[in-house]
């Protein structure tokens, strides 16, 4: 069916985000259609202000609107216990299961030699950095796949030489599952079970 240019413009936007089939699209441009003004004028508002004021934590390189992120800024996380991971919405993943007491760092990727991407290309210097001040252990929860264990390894080797502990998280995440799919129990064996690299 074709639509006018506007709503076809919509649809083909929507369509454009990760997830959103043609179908979905049309839903949801119908739907924002149908709104109430005042509401569409929030959501493109709340789209932009987001896009606009959305930075890296100085400390751990999540996303946040501030300086430095709520995790690394609260008194109680136990700031020798670094858990390595490759974005943000698997450090959303693990603070699901409310079970970590540590912080994160976020790479915002994983070395992949096929897609071009080295380690220069993630945030492994901003790690290195955090790793000269007081750190115990670094937990690698990098995901399954191959890209994500060559991650690890690389890690590993790199973090080793300075004698500060290094594990990864258990099996129990399965091989080339994406972090951010999996359920908290799983999630929290994982990292239960963590086995020095």
């Amino acid at each position: 069916m074709k639509y006018s240019n506007q709503i076809q413009k919509l649809i083909e936007e929507l369509a454009s985000l990760p997830g959103i089939g043609s179908k979905s699209a049309q839903r949801l441009a119908f739907y924002i259609i149908n709104m109430p003004k005042e509401k569409v004028q929030r959501l493109a508002d709340t789209l932009v202000t987001t896009r606009n004021n959305i930075r890296y934590c100085k400390v751990c390189c999540n996303l946040t609107d501030q300086e430095v992120c709520p995790i690394c800024n609260h008194e109680k996380r136990n700031k020798k216990q670094i858990m390595v991971v490759e974005n943000p919405r698997d450090l959303a993943a693990y603070e699901k299961t409310g079970k970590f007491e540590g912080v994160y760092h976020v790479l915002h990727g994983a070395i992949s030699p096929m897609l071009g991407i080295g380690p220069a290309d993630i945030r492994l210097k901003e790690l290195m950095i955090r790793l000269q001040e007081d750190v115990d252990e670094v937990i690698i929860a990098t995901n399954s796949s191959l890209e994500g264990e060559t991650t690890a390894m690389y890690i590993s080797k790199l973090i080793k030489p300075t004698g500060i502990k290094v594990t990864r998280i258990a099996s129990g995440v399965p091989v080339g599952g994406d972090l951010e799919c999996i359920d908290e129990v799983t999630l929290l064996r994982a990292l239960e079970g963590r086995t020095a690299l």
